[in-house]
Parts: C-alpha cells; structure tokens; sequence
C-alpha cells in the first residue's frame, strides 16, 4: 500500500531528497531504515538517471544489476517516490529548502550540464557542428526505441572528440561502433552494435570475411591535453610512487586496448584554442601542442595546427544545473562543507552533484559516506507535528496528480520499465 503522510498522528521527520538514481536511492534507504521518512522527487519518470541515460546500453548487465538496486532502495518501505519533479522548474529550491517545513533537503540530482568549451563563441555552434556529451550519449541509447522524439545527431567521419576520461572513450566507441554497423548495413550485413561492442571491430568484420581497409571509414580521433599515462582511466587514492608508474602504465594498456579494439585515433598533448568555421558552421579547431611540467599543462609556442571535420563532441566534463536560489561559486555550487557535503543550513549533497565525478561506485560510497552525518542532524532536530505532515503530504498529493502516479512504486516502475 502507498505511504498516506496525511494520515500519520504522530510528529516524525522528513527528508527531501531530489534525485532518485544511485546516490539519491541510497540516502533514500538509509534514511527509512533510521526511522524517517525519505520523499524522493526524481526529474524524470524513471529514477535511474545517468545508468539509463549516460551509461552507454552496450552495459546492459550493469545497468540491469544498478536498476534492480535502485528499484530495491526506493521499494524501502518509509520511501515516498514522486516522479516527473525537477528541482528547479516543477519545485524551487525555496519551496523545498524552507518552504514546507521538511527536517532536511539532500540533493542528489547529479550533473546533467555539459562543460562548455573554453574558446569564446564555440557554443553558437551546438547543433551546428557541435555537440556535448550528454544529449549524445543520451540519442545512442534511446533513438531506436519507439516512439523516440529526442534529439538527433548525424554520426560523420573522421569526427573530433576532444575529453580525455572514460566518457570521452565511451563517445568515440559510439561514432565508431555506428560509423561501421551503417557501413555494414550498406553491405547487406546486419550487426548488433552491443555485439560489436564486445567483440570489438576488427573481430566482427573478421567474422565477415572483411578488414578495415575494406572500408574507406578513418573514424574519430580523441584529442587530449595531456598523455594517455595521465588519462583519468583507472585511480587509485594517495598511491605511492611505485604505484603511481604502474598506474601510469595501467592507464597506457588502456587507451591501446581501445585504439586497438574500437579503431580510435588519439592526439596526446594538444588543446583547442581557436575555432574554425566553415559556411556558418564549425569545421575544426586551431590545436596547440603542450607539455606536462611539474605536472600542469603548459602550451608550447609556436606548435599550432589544424584538424577540420564536420562533427566535433566535447567531453571535458560534468557539471551541476544552475538552479535559482542555489549559491554558485563558478560552475559549481557553492559546498559550506565539501566532507559533510553542507551547503547551506539543513540543506546537502551528494553523489555527483558534489563530487563531480561521475562514477557509480563513487556516488555510492559518497551517498554511504555522507548520509549517516545527516541523519544525525535530523534526528537532533525537532519532529515535524502532525499539521506539518498534512501540508507536505498535499504537495506531493499534487506532484503525484500531475504525472499520474498512483503512490505505488512497484507498479509504476513495472510499467514504466525501460529497454535494457
């Protein structure tokens, strides 16, 4: 049966808690396990965030493993799910932070802001040009279902990727994976992009009786301001200098186990500095060559070049959404506390929304890490009264009403289910 707050007599605590995926469903569970209550207002209609929309669908299992963790969380029982909620634009932040008398705020709705790139007026090339991560990443893993409506993007050759973490690898396997699945297609020769993920491109064209140079396809190139021993692919925390050069040698195995698996091409130590345009719209950038030294980034003189392509997808980074009333310190929200993950008084933060990385163990660790310390806080503080309860209650009455949902998570998730 759905939780009815209304009818609760008894004074108890409420948390807030935006953003339902994996560091939101944690604290959600930890904090109904410690006796309160853990409404959860999740943007989208489902609560699995970046594992279904930024995690690439060739990690089925994964994503299949994480939904049934998060399900399990928001199953709970003391959780209260109201979907179709965005911070900011459904409810702002004042309504939530002070507005209707929960005993704390937790925001764990991630970063959904691409970085933009730092050259002047780049940015009045998105969609012309010019891509981001995100609604990239977001297009791959949606565009076949039915009923698509989103956002499209062409898939060029010989396309820029500029980045130099995971996500950015992740970026050049899709242009790639695509660039040969529609040649082969052309061909006569249908192949799972999934498939072709696992065996990697050389092997699937093998099983074909066909190699790359049967094809006249470049594919990407992944520029990166520094070398492949320093892409963020595998961390290790305060590692030692002996492990800090195995780690370097890690990172290398890495990148060539991708340039040797998925045909990626790689430029180490360049940066963009200037944009080219072509009849409007962008064809390429200006790069200059840097070196590592005391290990900043440091741009050489004299070393500019030019890569022209008709399709460039930025990758440097996540960031939070700016939302009205959040206090901002650049592109970041201003954290009183980072260990505690404070940001203003009885409102927090966690999972990537404060550590900007966007890894799942991470979010995990962080929400686990977190989340007790503020647990302690609400439970110090006073219990909300039994009016108290009735006007939070109508709020989510209202949420629930807007979106249709019917107060049961199991049957709403059931039926709203995504492909995996």
């Amino acid at each position: 049966m759905p939780m009815n707050l209304s009818s609760l007599s008894e004074a108890r605590h409420i948390v807030g808690i935006c953003g339902g995926a994996v560091g939101g469903s944690e604290a959600a569970a930890l904090v109904a396990k410690a006796g309160s209550i853990a409404v959860v207002f999740e943007q989208n209609i489902r609560p699995y965030g970046k594992i279904e929309d930024g995690l690439p669908r060739w990690h089925s299992k994964l994503r299949s493993k994480e939904y049934a963790k998060i399900d399990e969380n928001l199953s709970t029982p003391g959780v209260v799910f109201v979907p179709g909620t965005q911070l900011g634009k459904d409810l702002s932040f004042s309504t939530l932070s002070n507005g209707i008398g929960l005993s704390a705020l937790i925001l764990a709705h991630g970063a959904w802001r691409d970085r933009s790139l730092p050259i002047k007026g780049v940015d009045r090339f998105v969609g012309n040009g010019l891509s981001y991560q995100n609604p990239f990443v977001y297009w791959f893993n949606h565009y076949e279902e039915s009923g698509f409506a989103g956002e499209g993007f062409p898939i060029h050759d010989d396309a820029i990727v500029i980045g130099g973490g995971l996500a950015s690898i992740d970026v050049c396997k899709i242009l790639n994976l695509e660039l040969y699945a529609r040649a082969l297609g052309d061909r006569g020769i249908a192949v799972d992009i999934e498939q072709m993920e696992v065996r990697g491109i050389p092997r699937t064209l093998e099983a074909h009786g066909l190699t790359p140079n049967d094809f006249k396809i470049r594919g990407c190139t992944l520029f990166y301001r520094r070398g492949k021993e320093d892409m963020p692919l595998e961390n290790i925390k305060n590692p030692t200098a002996q492990r800090m050069e195995k780690l370097k040698g890690t990172r290398v195995k890495i990148m060539d186990k991708v340039i040797r698996k998925y045909l990626v091409r790689f430029q180490p130590n360049v940066v963009p500095v200037e944009f080219i345009e072509k009849n409007g719209a962008l064809n390429g950038f200006v790069f200059q060559r840097t070196e590592i030294v005391g290990g900043r980034v440091l741009r050489l003189e004299n070393t500019e070049f030019e890569a022209h392509s008709k399709q460039v997808i930025s990758s440097i980074g996540s960031t939070p959404v700016p939302i009205d009333g959040v206090p901002m310190k650049g592109e970041l929200y201003q954290w009183q506390n980072n260990e505690e993950g404070r940001l203003v008084e009885g409102v927090y933060g966690l999972g990537n929304v404060l550590t900007g990385k966007g890894n799942i163990v991470e979010s995990r660790r962080n929400s686990k890490q977190i989340t007790p310390n503020i647990i302690e806080q609400v439970l110090a503080s006073p219990k909300i009264p039994a009016d108290g309860i009735s006007r939070i209650m109508k709020l989510i009455q209202a949420r629930w009403d807007a979106v249709g949902y019917g107060g049961r998570y199991a049957d709403w998730i059931t039926a709203k289910r995504p492909a995996t």
